[in-house]
Parts: structure tokens; C-alpha cells; sequence
């Protein structure tokens, strides 16, 4: 293999607009998606559902209690005639003028007519009940949350904690699952520096640190090994290719190297290894040589090479842009929908391709633009909430509504607030 590649050799790639880019690789990764498997639910939390969740019964399966007191029939006063505790099957009521102690959460006997709040009750001399039963029941009917067989979640949700919930109350022990895809994250640069202060002519990688916390919290799972910085040289980034996806990798990750210079060995190593494009460059600034590719897998299933520019900045515009949606896509979810911000200052256009301007959101929606974000820098990554898209063709003006692509460590008040506003139209701002 020869060790450097003549430019002309490597075909002129037209760029993707932004948008299309998006679209294509989530669609390439519902293509991909693998088959779900069952899990405890202790260990389903993270994954996505791969079926849609469905009651096994009713909810809730029979009549429910939803205060402490009485459960009575006929009119009062009432002679009490047993209690039902949460868990228990009562006998049903057949006489008029009967009461039964009851708790919260307990069956209601059959026949009762009422219940009445245990604060609402008095006792006679006698023993009787007494009380005014309320217009409204206090009872949880069969079916009140959903009927049985109803869909309660479609396939392609996020499974939380709450979803989990939800499950076990239908009766769920295990729920089938989309794991997340596993991943790797190769370095590419002879001029790298793995640790110490940058100098003499080399600089410090500053994303094997960072890209695999992206991809954790992209939907990548399990541990994401980094290796390199991988040897300027043909034969060095086939081999790693190579490893990387043979060691069971759907994703790897490549930083660097994705333009056509004299040390640029990933576009003719992914040509050894068997690649397809599915986009080669996207109209967008900064991280406009982005790429992704597509290598067949043993199963049949498509496994992915994502090419980060090395600059860092590009390199995280190309995981929101690119990666974000693959990795939803081989969850099974929708592709991921942007909110929208107003605007706080204006923001500059790229002619004839999409901006994603850094910005921070602030708790009213309103979108700041930072500064040192320049493609090399990271300064102003480390304050942004994410990205302001700018339409090809198009300036940011004060007042604007633009989307927002988030970054994904935040999940957040100021993008719950940003949501509001966008709902309601921002208090009246155009």
C-alpha cells in the first residue's frame, strides 16, 4: 500500500445540505437497527423500547380505594361488618345499612355504594357509622388509567425511570429492548500530544478526552475505547479500522484526516475496508468535511464510520449533526426534534450553507452568541448550550426564532424554559 494519496485520486465529494444530512444517516440507522432483546427491568433504564408497551390488564384491574375509610351500601347510619386492607379480596356487600373499614389502595367490596373519607365518618353511642358520602366517588374504577391491551408507549421510546414504572404496574418483569449501539473512537495525527502542555510544534488532543462523555450521552453504550493517536501512514489506519470494527464496534468515530491532504489516510482506508459513503461533506460551517460511511457486517446489518474534523469545535458539530441522529435511528427512535430560540443579537450567515452559531440560552429562551468559536477553539464550547442554526441564504437578526441544536450533556431548565416559548410564542416577540 502506498502511503500517501494524490488528491486527484479521491473523487470531489458535493456536499450534503445540512438538513438532507440529518434526515439520510437517522434514516440509515432505522435500516440498521438491531432486533430487541428482553431485559429485567432493573436493567432496562437508558435503552428504548422495542416493541410498544401494552397492558396485560386493565389499570387498574379492579375497583380501588382511594382515600382511608368506609365503604358503605344503602343509607346510614351504617353497622360495620368487617375490614379490607390492601392486598386482601373483600366478601361483596349484600346488606343495605352495612359499612366496611377500608384503606387506601384496597379492592371495594362488591356492592358498595360509597366510601366515605375516614375524617367524614363519626360513630354513634352504638357503634355506627355515620357520614355524608361526597358527590364525586372515591374509588379508582377498572380501566380508569388505560383498558387492557391498550398501548401505553409505541416502540422507539426512551425507557426512564418512570417508564419502568409504568411497566411494572402492568405486570412487566422484563421489557424488550434496543441496547445502545456499541462504539469506538480512533485518533488520527502524528502532531497530537496524549498528556502535558502543548509545544514545540505539537498540540494536545483535546478530543479523546471529550467525544466518548458525547457519545455516552448520544446513546452509545458501554465502554468506548480510544485509540491513537494512530500512525500517519495507509497501512496504520486500515489495521485500526479494521480492529476497531472486528471488535464488534456499529459505531466508530475518526478525528481527523477527512480531507484530502498529504497525511489524509481515512478516505482510501475506508475504500480497504469496504466502505459506502452515505455523506461526504455537509453544506454547513464550521465542520464542513464531515462524513459518514457505511461498512456491511457479518449479520448483514450496516456497521458506520463517522469522520470528525479534527479541529474540535467541527468535530462536535459533526456528532450533533451526524451521530446524534444515527444513534437515534439505531435506538429506533424518531429523529431528534430541535426547539427554537428568539435571538438575542444578530448572527452572520455562510451564503449558500447552513451557520451553526454557538450560543447560550438563557432562562428566558432568549439565544446569546459567544465568542472564541472559532473551529479550533473550545472556550466558548465549554459555556454553549448548544447551536443556533442559520439557514443557508439567511442572517440571524434580534427577535429571530431559529432552532436550537442542543448539546447533549444538557438536559436542561433554560431548554425546558426555550420549549415554553416557543409553545406560547416567546411572550409576544416575532
Amino acid at each position: 500500500m502506498t502511503e500517501t494519496v494524490p488528491t486527484e485520486t479521491v473523487p470531489a465529494a458535493q456536499p450534503t445540505d445540512w438538513a438532507s444530512a440529518r434526515a439520510l444517516v437517522h434514516t440509515a440507522g432505522l435500516a440498521a437497527v438491531p432486533p430487541p432483546v428482553p431485559v429485567p427491568l432493573a436493567e432496562a433504564d437508558g435503552h428504548t423500547l422495542g416493541a410498544p408497551l401494552v397492558t396485560l390488564t386493565a389499570l387498574p384491574p379492579f375497583p380501588t380505594s382511594s382515600v382511608d375509610g368506609w365503604a358503605v351500601r344503602g343509607a346510614g347510619p351504617w353497622r360495620p361488618v368487617g375490614r379490607v386492607l390492601a392486598g386482601g379480596t373483600p366478601a361483596p356487600m349484600t346488606e343495605d345499612g352495612t359499612a366496611v373499614e377500608i384503606a387506601t389502595g384496597a379492592m371495594v367490596p362488591a356492592g358498595a355504594a360509597a366510601v366515605i373519607r375516614v375524617e367524614e365518618t363519626g360513630r354513634t353511642g352504638d357503634g355506627l357509622v355515620t357520614g355524608v358520602p361526597r358527590e364525586h366517588r372515591e374509588w379508582r374504577v377498572p380501566g380508569e388509567e388505560a383498558a387492557g391491551g391498550e398501548e401505553l408507549l409505541p416502540a422507539g421510546t426512551p425507557v426512564t425511570p418512570g417508564v419502568i414504572g409504568l411497566a411494572a404496574s402492568c405486570g412487566y418483569d422484563q421489557l424488550p429492548v434496543r441496547r445502545g449501539p456499541g462504539a469506538a473512537l480512533l485518533i488520527f495525527g502524528d502532531e497530537l500530544l496524549t498528556r502535558g502542555a502543548p509545544g514545540g510544534g505539537r498540540v494536545r488532543d483535546a478530543l479523546g478526552p471529550q467525544v466518548p462523555g458525547w457519545l455516552r450521552r448520544l446513546g452509545a453504550a458501554g465502554t468506548i475505547p480510544v485509540v491513537g493517536p494512530v500512525e500517519d501512514t495507509l497501512d496504520a489506519h486500515v489495521t485500526a479500522l479494521h480492529t476497531a470494527l472486528d471488535g464488534g464496534a456499529e459505531l466508530v468515530c475518526t478525528t481527523g484526516g477527512t480531507m484530502h491532504g498529504p497525511v489524509d489516510h481515512l478516505h482510501p482506508a475506508l475504500a480497504e475496508v469496504g466502505a459506502r459513503y452515505l455523506v461526504n461533506t455537509v453544506a454547513v460551517r464550521p465542520g464542513f468535511p464531515m462524513l459518514l460511511a457505511a461498512v456491511p457486517g457479518p449479520d448483514g446489518r450496516d456497521r458506520f464510520v463517522a469522520g470528525l474534523p479534527g479541529n474540535p469545535q467541527s468535530a462536535v458539530i459533526a456528532l450533533v449533526s451526524l451521530v446524534a441522529p444515527l444513534l437515534a435511528g439505531l435506538h429506533g427512535r424518531p429523529l431528534p426534534a430541535l426547539p427554537t430560540v428568539t435571538l438575542a443579537a444578530p448572527l452572520p450567515g455562510r451564503g449558500n450553507q447552513t451557520h451553526l452559531a454557538l450560543v447560550r440560552v438563557d432562562a428566558e429562551g432568549l439565544a446569546h452568541p459567544l465568542g472564541h468559536a472559532g473551529s479550533a477553539m473550545l472556550r466558548g464550547l465549554a459555556q454553549a448550550t448548544g447551536f443556533a442554526v442559520i439557514a443557508p441564504g439567511t442572517v440571524g437578526s434580534p427577535g429571530d426564532r431559529v432552532p436550537l441544536v442542543p448539546l447533549p450533556a444538557l438536559t436542561t431548565e433554560v431548554l425546558d424554559g426555550a420549549a415554553k416559548l416557543a409553545a406560547d410564542g416567546a411572550g409576544g416577540r416575532p
